[in-house]
């Protein structure tokens, strides 16, 4: 019997309203007039020019193995090889708090989500989070901001652990935290190659929430999904998973 319901965040109980190009611009914006303010001598054009657009070359560039470098320290180390060292770090912080405050207006919580998590607690099941991503407090932000976390037990990030999903060892520790088996705890994500494949390599039970998928995607046919991402179950709504979990 599943008892343990652990979910993404990102395009799983929260969805973009607007297309991110434009949202990104706005954000590097935000970041760049507070180094600006702070006697930063680092002119707009020449950011651009040089690093794009911060959010996006920072995703771009992650690395194939799943550590986890936050955006604090993508930021002070891009910063520090323009010649712009030992930036304090409040400065920093407040950098990157103006541009995700811009990021989480394009979030929002999708209809289903907080009546889905109610019918779950109603259940008696306990509920848990596990997030990739380059900031801790963005995660922590928007939990707040649309009213999750009374739901959650525990809240799991990639950049506060420093790895993130598909590692085993990101699991583990929400694992650690229930102190159930793994075939006790259903993971709910959007994505196949860190939601779905993480869970199956865990021997939990994957869900997978197609909702926000790119139809265009042949992985949506589940035939050729390869088998380690092959989820257990596919929704396209949350509101799907009280009853999937009851007939299991």
């Amino acid at each position: 019997m599943i008892t343990v319901v652990l979910f993404d965040l990102g395009s799983t109980l929260i969805y973009a309203k607007d297309p991110w190009p434009p949202i990104f611009q706005r954000a590097d914006r935000a970041l760049v007039e507070v180094l600006q303010r702070a006697n930063i001598g680092i002119d707009k054009t020449t950011f651009y020019e040089e690093f794009g657009s911060f959010i996006g070359s920072y995703y771009a560039n992650r690395e194939e193995d799943t550590v986890e470098r936050t955006a604090f320290a993508a930021l002070s180390e891009r910063l520090a090889q323009k010649g712009f060292r030992s930036i304090p770090d409040p400065v920093l912080r407040t950098a990157l708090d103006a541009m995700y405050a811009i990021t989480q207006s394009n979030w929002c919580a999708e209809d289903d989500a907080i009546p889905t998590l109610d019918t779950l607690k109603s259940q008696s099941h306990r509920l848990g989070m596990i997030s990739n991503t380059s900031d801790d407090q963005n995660v922590q932000g928007l939990v707040d901001r649309w009213g999750f976390r009374p739901y959650f037990e525990i809240i799991v990030t990639s950049a506060a652990l420093g790895v993130r999903k598909p590692d085993r060892r990101i699991f583990q520790a929400a694992l650690d935290h229930f102190g159930v088996a793994p075939e006790r705890v259903a993971m709910v994500g959007d994505t196949l190659e860190a939601d779905i494949l993480g869970a199956n390599q865990m021997g939990m039970y994957s869900i997978w929430i197609t909702r926000l998928a790119d139809r265009s995607d042949p992985s949506l046919r589940s035939g050729q999904i390869p088998q380690p991402a092959r989820p257990q179950a596919v929704i396209n709504t949350l509101s799907e998973i009280p009853n999937l979990l009851k007939s299991l």
